[in-house]
């Protein structure tokens, strides 16, 4: 089966062709298909228009919020209902092109775990297509998952992906890199971008702002996750270092200006001895930040031995069992627990 999540927002001028060209592809391909619209609080007919197509159409799903919650949540929520076993992403603006599915499904056959949209010519003004380059450069680079086109909004997946990946914030234009850090295997294909028609553009300069703070939360989350005093405590020992033989040079200095001054040399206590008091305060800021740097390390890994008792930090792609073992795990599915009676009156609980 194949899932398409479409996150919608303010887009009731493109729903219906939206829909129409996703069943025409998936009459022609044969698929079983599901659609699930997830309306992030629009304020037009967009959830009118939602409902009106699923009377229609059985296959579809529909998740409305009560407010905008950005697009990573409303990913979210289509993916935790999202049965099929290839999920597909989409903008519901119609600048994505349904009849790239197709495709993807095929690509997928070649052991990719996640395909994501390459819009190698964008029909995007100038001021949004330059400063988007810059900075899927600079995704590719800090996180080693070359892809031209991180922030596009057409990408398919396998869905045991969303088993081990939560969204949250503006982390969905993220998923390939917290996939390939889990082990999944990433690819690109480049995908036919088509002017806007109806609506206009959710996002703004301050886009880029927050996905450049975001990739700083996942390259520490790619990098560090697991291992938080690896970081902290490097730099905090950096920082404690330099504090500790900048203050040692000041003394010394001190001590040494104390024993001119014995013999006679003023002329040093007023040149040097005065210049030492900057120093000597950035050595003791150098040694206080580096001990909070060490600390702070030491409680995330306290926070993450915690969490490790209830997820794992790995994923596993296959599993070969004994013969033997599976036969003792059937045998233990059924075997049935026998039920508790409670002391007083009859009612039965199943332990």
């Amino acid at each position: 089966m194949l899932s398409i999540v479409i996150p919608v927002y303010n887009e009731e001028g493109s729903l219906i062709q939206l829909h129409r060209e996703i069943c025409k592809v998936a009459e022609e391909q044969n698929y079983e298909l599901e659609i699930i619209f997830v309306d992030d609080g629009s304020r037009d007919r967009s959830w009118e228009i939602i409902e009106m197509l699923a009377k229609d159409d059985p296959r579809i799903q529909a998740v409305r919020f009560r407010r905008n919650f950005g697009k990573a949540a409303a990913l979210n929520a289509g993916f935790e209902i999202a049965s099929g076993d290839l999920v597909m992403t989409l903008d519901a603006d119609l600048q994505d092109d349904p009849n790239e599915i197709p495709e993807f499904v095929r690509m997928m056959d070649t052991s990719l775990d996640v395909i994501s949209g390459w819009k190698q010519v964008r029909h995007d003004p100038w001021h949004k297509v330059w400063p988007s380059r810059l900075f899927n450069g600079m995704v590719s680079w800090l996180t080693g998952v070359k892809l031209h086109d991180h922030n596009c909004g057409m990408k398919m997946y396998r869905r045991q992906i969303f088993d081990e990946i939560t969204l949250y914030g503006e982390l969905h234009r993220f998923v390939p890199v917290l996939a390939a850090a889990r082990g999944y295997t990433v690819g690109e294909k480049v995908v036919q971008h088509r002017p806007r028609t109806h609506g206009k553009s959710k996002y703004g300069f301050t886009r880029f702002i927050k996905g450049f703070l975001d990739l700083l939360t996942v390259k520490f989350i790619t990098g560090y996750g697991q291992r938080p005093q690896h970081f902290m405590g490097t730099c905090g020992l950096i920082s404690f270092t330099i504090g500790l033989f900048t203050l040692f040079y000041y003394g010394f200095r001190r001590v040494l200006s104390g024993f001119l001054v014995s013999i006679g040399n003023v002329e040093f206590e007023n040149m040097y001895l005065l210049k030492d008091h900057p120093g000597v305060i950035f050595s003791v800021a150098f040694l206080l930040l580096g001990a909070q740097l060490i600390t702070v390390g030491i409680i995330a890994e306290l926070f993450i031995s915690y969490q490790n008792r209830r997820t794992n930090d790995y994923s596993i792609a296959q599993v070969i069992e004994s013969q033997a073992i599976q036969d003792e795990r059937q045998e233990a599915r059924m075997v049935i627990p026998k039920p508790h009676y409670q002391e007083q009156g009859a009612v039965v609980r199943e332990q």
